[in-house]
């Protein structure tokens, strides 16, 4: 029994080994086919994790993208807040269900609903009624760059300098779904209410370094300012957006004034966290495990409540973004639900739990499987043609297209039986009019541009020719599935 189990051991090494090498390849080709400035994508399948690098950091210093280049995750921020709050509720200091008025010491009420709390749990859910209306930009301005810096109550009270009106939404609080990063502002300064302690510091020493996260909300924290990525726009050439440091850290600012409690908005809770692609696995594999992959202490129970769903969309009860938000926990997305929000299409993964970002040319997604064993990080600091909406879901035509990639790798790898080379033959390759397949099983096949479009599908019952009308030139990819098998192959297009 010993020995089978070896030789099964090698055998499914050797699946993901080979799976692994196509997946590099062609993760390697979407790199070049969007033009990206730089690209990280982290797998992980059963805790193990690995991770693929493309493209620079820094364009103008010629750095490469690696394992330790450090991003600024954008709004994935908001999911390991949302932990460092369930942290402070497990340990008895707040109830989801609270008015959240009793911690800050000032009333915060929607003015169209006077007397209704606003809770810990809208605010995590995004239902609190808050959005970020047209004073929420001058008072981040003022956040980041006036002296002191001013109260969020500024911004949310209808006596404060920076308040319109349009802070508030017409819904009862607590009725309706509707993102917003003022949430995540008002969050990062409760937490610092109730502790008594820079929402920066609790962070890194509380949850992040037990965690094993090598990341920070403030940029003095990171180790080598060299590894932070620079986030690029297309603007008549690659222009720097944001973390363009060129080797130098920022001038540390003064708080030594600052009352913890008064505006955690300061340290971007909403999108600030600079942290790398395997920091982020870490994250994930932390929630997905209920708390056993690391040293962070929060019971199973919290995390639980974390991860159950909070918002169902049912077609007049939030903003759902064009369809891709459909579900909501506490500051974790709920994806794969729906058409809008599909990140595996025909794949026995379930729900995806997780978040994804985008600020500054930066685009990011980290989720991992509620039912499969399954995780990934998407990171990319740029793109030379920007992004356009999705052919089959609400996320962008790249995420469609890495997604299509990383899905039939999970499938591919968690199958029990690959097929083998000798069971197929596929030609001509390079291929112009017709691509010849012969199995000696019954297949499905699905024929995939490297933009994630979905060209051809049907099925081979021994041979099949298919035909490759007005195809532009480049590499495509055939999806080949049986019963419990699976393939990939890249196909290269070349019309004479």
């Amino acid at each position: 029994m010993r020995i089978i189990s070896v030789f099964l051991s090698l055998f499914i090494a050797g699946i993901v080994n080979s799976a692994a090498q196509s997946l590099e390849a062609e993760l390697e080709t979407v790199f070049e086919e969007f033009e990206l400035m730089g690209l990280s994508v982290l797998v992980s399948i059963e805790g193990e994790s690995e991770t693929f690098s493309y493209g620079l950091r820094d364009f103008d210093r010629s750095l490469p993208i690696n394992d330790d280049t450090h991003y600024r995750i954008a709004s994935i921020s908001k999911s390991v807040v949302a932990l460092g709050m369930m942290k402070l509720y497990d340990e008895g200091l707040f109830e989801l269900d609270d008015d959240i008025s009793s911690h800050l010491g000032y009333t915060v009420e929607n003015p169209n609903f006077p007397g209704e709390p606003i809770t810990f749990r809208m605010l995590l859910s995004h239902q609190s009624s808050l959005q970020d209306g047209s004073g929420y930009t001058s008072f981040l301005n003022a956040t980041y760059n006036q002296t002191p810096i001013p109260s969020i109550s500024e911004v949310l009270l209808p006596s404060g300098s920076f308040y319109t009106s349009d802070m508030w939404r017409t819904e009862i609080p607590g009725s309706f779904f509707a993102y917003s990063n003022i949430n995540f502002g008002l969050l990062g300064t409760l937490l610092e209410a109730i502790i008594g302690e820079r929402f920066d510091i609790y962070m890194k020493e509380e949850i992040l370094e037990p965690l094993g996260i090598d990341g920070s909300f403030n940029i003095q924290d990171i180790n080598d300012i060299n590894d932070v990525a620079v986030l690029y726009r297309n603007n008549n050439g690659w222009q720097p957006q944001a973390d363009n440091y060129q080797g130098t850290y920022p001038i540390p600012p003064n708080l030594s004034s600052y009352t913890p409690g008064t505006n955690g908005a300061y340290f971007a809770p909403q999108g600030g966290l600079r942290c790398t692609a395997a920091d982020l696995g870490k994250f994930l594999n932390f929630l997905q495990s209920n708390g056993t992959s690391a040293s962070l202490e929060i019971s199973t129970a919290a995390i639980e409540e974390m991860k159950t769903m909070q918002w169902n969309y049912n077609g007049s009860n939030g903003d759902n973004y064009f369809g891709l938000f459909n579900r909501w926990g506490l500051g974790l997305h709920q994806s794969n639900t729906d058409t809008g929000d599909t990140i595996c299409l025909d794949a026995p993964s379930g729900v995806f739990i997780g978040h994804l970002g985008e600020a500054y040319g930066l685009i990011s997604d980290a989720y991992f499987s509620e039912s499969d064993p399954i995780s990934f990080v998407v990171m990319t600091n740029g793109s030379w043609n920007g992004y356009q909406f999705g052919n089959y879901s609400s996320y962008y035509t790249l995420e469609e297209s890495i997604f299509t990639i990383l899905c039939d790798y999970f499938t591919e790898t968690l199958s029990t039986v690959s097929l083998e080379d000798s069971d197929i033959a596929i030609f001509p390759n390079p291929a112009s009019e017709e691509l010849h397949v012969q199995a000696q099983e019954k297949l499905n096949y699905e024929l995939y541009s490297s933009l994630g479009r979905l060209v051809d599908k049907g099925m081979i019952d021994q041979a099949k020719t298919i035909q490759l009308p007005n195809l532009e030139d480049g590499i495509y990819f055939l999806k080949l599935k049986g019963k419990d098998t699976f393939t990939s192959h890249s196909i290269a297009i070349r019309n004479e």
